[in-house]
């Protein structure tokens, strides 16, 4: 593959990571508008809400059956679009099935968009032989940022979900479909049409990385469902001021993973996690004992900075356990992405109405720390190739000789 082929393909991918983000923000941020528009009950909400990742689950499972026959660049080529369509449809809907059927085409397609662009960005990885995982979630940070913008905007100005939504998916769709035209992989074809007889991926060497997926998202949904309310309800901010620590993790993961690349070229993967893993560890022990909503707000910066690095590492690092079967492990191993993301609001919430709320902060905390005791199924071989884009100087975080 050429290295101009390489680059447009990069370009196209970290294009498609961005408008997920702002497909993604424009969803959850408008959950309020969304219940108000189809009269759902206070009770029935939390339904729609995990029956979205559920069904993400079964597209990531559809996704590894699906790229055993076609490339997951066909994939995700045609699974963007009905992401966007999808939301659309949720903002144009007046009766309850309607957005019942559009929130489970969204979550469909979103299960098979999420594992499909991990499947190309971890082929493009091996094909530079050095880390631009986080590079590609970078892109979708800094989409949800734009997308919980564009959110507020509409919100303030008391736009309907339909005028919301549909400017952004005329622009979206439209670029995001031509720029899959330069989708590629580092590969000579998929994984699985290379050897589909040797079996998927071990589970004893997946099921590590499985939990510290789970447990990365678990942290996440702690801090996207709870920082405001905690900062609001136990700290004693204003409503306004309880806005903001979302909008800090939000940036500060956009800012780690923007570097993030930097470091794991220069000093590997696996001192990467651990300090990511330690940093986040010591945000939640600051936003548990923090005093005041100013402590508590650090203690969000220190939880983005130190969560950004773990979920792109870890599919990474199935992209290197399994190099044959690296399609199957990164579709498994997706599936925990929404696992963690079902688990951790429910649990610390529980925890908060049983206990309290500070002690509720430190159940992620420990479960986060629990990468520490994964963190060499992070680690990379010492040798190095990649078609010249690789420097002597920096780790080889591309592929391991590990067998299946």
């Amino acid at each position: 593959m050429t290295d101009a082929r390489l680059r447009y393909g990069r370009s196209a991918l970290a294009l498609s990571f961005f408008v997920q983000g702002v497909a993604f923000a424009l969803l959850v941020t408008r959950i309020p508008a969304i219940q108000d528009r189809y009269g759902i009950s206070d009770g029935l909400l939390p339904v729609f809400l995990a029956a979205v990742p559920v069904l993400a689950g079964a597209g990531s499972v559809a996704t590894e059956h699906l790229v055993k026959r076609i490339s997951p660049r066909h994939v995700l080529r045609w699974s963007q679009p009905v992401v966007l369509l999808a939301l659309l449809g949720v903002g144009a809907g007046e009766v309850l099935w309607q957005v019942a059927l559009c929130l489970g085409a969204f979550g469909i397609a979103v299960g098979a968009l999420d594992a499909s662009m991990n499947m190309l960005g971890v082929s493009l990885q091996r094909a530079y032989g050095r880390s631009i995982m986080l590079g590609f979630h970078a892109a979708y940070s800094l989409g949800g940022i734009v997308g919980a913008s564009l959110a507020w905007v509409g919100a303030r100005g008391e736009l309907s979900l339909f005028v919301s939504y549909l400017p952004v998916v005329a622009v979206l769709l439209p670029a995001a479909f031509v720029g899959s035209r330069w989708y590629a992989e580092g590969r000579a074809g998929g994984d699985e049409q290379q050897g589909g007889s040797g079996g998927g991926p071990s589970l004893k060497l997946l099921w590590p990385l499985c939990f510290v997926m789970a447990f990365a998202y678990i942290g996440d949904s702690t801090v996207s469902n709870w920082s405001a309310k905690y900062l609001q309800d136990v700290l004693g901010s204003s409503e306004q001021l309880a806005t903001v620590p979302y909008n800090i993790y939000m940036v500060t993961t956009l800012i780690g993973r923007t570097v993030g690349d930097v470091g794991v070229r220069r000093f590997g993967p696996v001192r990467v996690v651990r300090c990511g893993t330690v940093l986040a560890a010591v945000g939640f022990a600051v936003v548990a004992g923090a005093p005041g909503a100013w402590v508590g707000m650090l203690g969000f910066t220190f939880l983005g900075l130190g969560l950004c690095v773990i979920v792109p590492q870890t599919f990474a690092a199935a992209g290197r356990l399994f190099p044959g079967r690296s399609d199957t492990a990164i579709a498994r191993l997706n599936i925990f992405n929404y696992v963690g993301f079902l688990v951790g609001s429910p649990l610390v919430g529980a925890l908060g109405d049983a206990w309290n709320y500070r002690g509720a902060m430190l159940v992620p905390m420990v479960l986060v720390l629990v990468t520490l005791l994964y963190a060499r199924s992070f680690a990379q071989d010492p040798d190095r190739y990649g078609g010249g884009h690789e420097r002597p100087r920096t780790a080889d975080v591309g592929r391991s000789s590990n067998g299946l």
